[in-house]
């Protein structure tokens, strides 16, 4: 761990990032420390965030280390581009699948599961996590450690905590990271990983790093960059104490019938897997469904015209984790395929979303003008557009499947072009 504000300098800062430093007074801090981001309807400068972060570490009792890495935190102009164009939310189902689920994925990810065999065997037994999932994780993550990204995490933190979308979320996370480094259990120079600030072979943010990372290889430290075991093992304890189902798969991909009855299901919600079976609902292969006692979601990733769903409890957990569902379903895939499954019919064709982020926040701000509340328009087709577009939907009498297709845009009046 570094000792003093020069050997951060030395060690981190240096040569990588310039050196910035607070030029407010202790009053101007005081005044400026209490407010939250969220709160703010303009975005407060950086050294208004600085402030206000010096201002909490002295209020958490956080070392002169801390304050002095508080004062030469940089903000990433990078980092913000890329927060507003996610691929979790700017390209199709298909798209999204095929770059994770690839031939590459696939064999290399079989080769680990050999690899680690012993490891994944023991993990299984003592968290009920089972061997292709965690791999399944690791290749969607990082490309099974060949991407951990080389951002500087403390940075890339520090900047989106200083942007009013998330504030208070990264703030609690860069908090974490300085607890962290307080406490000895990393060092500055570690802190390198994704522009979102994820660390390590499996992408850990701090908050889930500091609750959850064990020590895989024996050696008496946690380092998940360097240790392969490290991050497997931390990613089995975390998965299993956010709520992994044992025995229980993470869904399947379904048919459904020509005359489905989309009125009869709302999305983002439960139903007993007999009301699937009721209303048509088969697997891939034609025959009926399990007669499990077990609650299911439908997930229509492009809408009626596309691939189904059925998702059960674990897909929750996987979303945890990365809060899309294009990701949860490439996790399960994935997963599916290093032992020997089918994966999914039919994405070789990966067509690009049939709409732009710009239009999908102007759809939802014509919904909103309707009555149909999208909340605040952001673009990105979550839980609330999904409900209002069924809602609208139903109004028009257009098959309620709750996707921003053509007839939609066309029904609202809006170009697609």
């Amino acid at each position: 761990m570094m000792k003093s504000v020069s050997a951060i300098n030395k060690v981190f800062f240096a040569g990588m990032f310039s050196t910035f430093f607070l030029s407010c007074t202790y009053a101007e801090e005081q005044a400026v420390a209490p407010m939250l981001i969220s709160d703010l309807t303009e975005t407060p400068t950086f050294e208004q965030c600085q402030a206000r972060f010096l201002h909490q570490a002295k209020q958490q009792g956080l070392s002169e280390n801390i304050h002095g890495i508080i004062h030469q935190l940089t903000p990433i102009k990078r980092v913000l581009t890329l927060d507003k164009n996610q691929p979790e939310f700017a390209e199709s189902f298909a798209q999204y699948v095929n770059k994770r689920v690839s031939s590459y994925h696939i064999n290399n990810g079989k080769k680990l599961l050999k690899k680690h065999a012993g490891l994944f065997n023991q993990l299984h037994e003592k968290y009920g996590i089972p061997p292709q999932y965690l791999v399944s994780f690791w290749g969607l993550e990082t490309v099974f450690g060949k991407h951990k990204g080389k951002m500087s995490v403390l940075n890339s933190i520090a900047t989106l905590a200083c942007d009013n979308r998330r504030s208070d979320y990264f703030t609690s996370e860069l908090f974490d990271l300085f607890n962290m480094i307080d406490e000895q259990r990393v060092s500055v120079a570690q802190l390198q990983g994704s522009w979102a600030g994820a660390m390590g072979h499996m992408q850990f943010m701090p908050s889930a790093y500091r609750k959850y990372a064990i020590d895989g290889d024996g050696d008496d430290k946690v380092d998940v960059w360097q240790s392969e075991a490290d991050a497997i093992t931390t990613a089995a304890n975390y998965l299993n104490k956010i709520g992994w189902v044992k025995q229980e798969r993470w869904g399947r991909e379904v048919k459904l019938p020509t005359d489905f009855d989309f009125s009869a299901i709302a999305y983002d919600k439960r139903y007993p897997l007999s009301v699937f079976k009721t209303l048509g609902v088969k697997q891939t292969n034609g025959k009926a469904l399990p007669d499990y006692d077990i609650d299911a979601e439908l997930v229509l990733p492009n809408g009626h015209q596309g691939h189904a769903f059925l998702v059960y409890r674990n897909f929750d957990v996987i979303m945890n984790w990365n809060l899309s569902k294009n990701y949860a379903l490439s996790v399960g895939i994935l997963a599916d395929k290093l032992v020997g499954g089918k994966g999914v019919s039919s994405v070789k064709a990966a067509k690009p979303l049939l709409f732009s982020r710009i239009q999908m926040q102007q759809l939802q701000a014509k919904l909103n003008e309707l009555g149909f509340e999208t909340g605040k328009p952001d673009g990105i087709w979550g839980p609330n557009s999904r409900k209002a577009i069924r809602a609208f939907q139903l109004e028009k009498n257009l098959i309620a499947d709750g996707f921003p297709n053509q007839e939609v845009f066309k029904s609202l009046g809006l170009s697609q072009s």
